[in-house]
């Protein structure tokens, strides 16, 4: 009876005693769950900032392809147009007051502005222009063929059939008699600050990215205006026109060696 109660108590007191001294007391030892060492992961090395790439100039979201050329430190843009059999690239504007004077060495223009179009140049100034220009840079420009720039001006493949080049508003895409303040022969407005031409690409392109290709001074063309005659073909529209002469379908000539302060010319190449 006496061992009985003594293994009784025995018990109690075991159940009553922390289980380190239940382990002491029976020689056991306790096994901890051992955390494992934290390890840190190694940085990743920084991302080294790639230079961005050139944006591609667009029209409407559309690549639009071109070259730049620099001559006597006059930079112009040579837009290149496809769909019509060889490609070809024209002029991104009118040639400039700047580019003519880099070239030949003088300025016959009217109203002076170095981003205004060179005017008052013949058919025949226009060739020499380009042969000195093709001696400089060792290219072949030349001016455009009547048809070429009639597809350039319409807006080759990407057209959407505008009446001007551009637009069917001329407001938008043209400097012409009713927005350059042009009087007729009273000259009435001559002091006007916007009476005569005004610097290229303040109006806006075309769907080729081109400027001016409906007025601000018209644009010489290779062609003859017809067999029987010697009389240059011009297109695009002047300062002074009416709008019906800034449409792209409008066609007129003039002699080789004549010249108005509303004639100047667009490259080709």
């Amino acid at each position: 009876m006496k061992a009985k109660l003594y293994y009784f108590l025995l018990l109690l007191i075991m159940a009553c005693l922390p289980l380190s001294s239940y382990a002491q007391a029976s020689g056991g030892a306790i096994k901890r769950p051992v955390k494992k060492p934290t390890t840190t992961a190694p940085a990743k090395p920084a991302r080294t900032a790639q230079p961005a790439k050139p944006s591609r100039p667009t029209v409407n979201n559309t690549p639009v392809s071109y070259q730049t050329i620099t001559t006597n430190g006059v930079s112009f843009k040579m837009i290149r147009i496809e769909g019509q059999g060889t490609p070809f690239y024209i002029g991104e504007t009118e040639v400039t007051q700047a580019l003519w004077e880099a070239v030949m060495g003088s300025n016959p223009s009217r109203f002076k502005g170095a981003n205004r179009p060179v005017e008052q140049v013949s058919w025949n100034d226009c060739k020499e222009f380009i042969s000195r220009l093709n001696s400089i840079t060792g290219k072949k420009f030349r001016l455009p063929k009547e048809k070429e720039w009639e597809y350039a001006a319409k807006g080759g493949s990407r057209s959407h059939g505008y009446e001007y080049s551009g637009s069917n508003e001329i407001n938008d895409v043209a400097w012409y008699d009713k927005n350059a303040c042009y009087c007729g022969s009273s000259n009435q407005n001559s002091n006007h600050p916007d009476y005569g031409t005004h610097n290229v690409k303040t109006k806006k392109p075309n769907e080729l990215g081109i400027y001016d290709m409906s007025g601000n001074v018209h644009e010489w063309c290779e062609d003859l205006y017809d067999s029987s005659g010697s009389g240059r073909v011009y297109r695009g529209g002047g300062w002074d026109d009416f709008a019906r002469c800034c449409r792209v379908s409008y066609r007129y000539y003039f002699s080789p060696d004549l010249w108005f302060s509303n004639h100047g010319l667009r490259l080709a190449l």
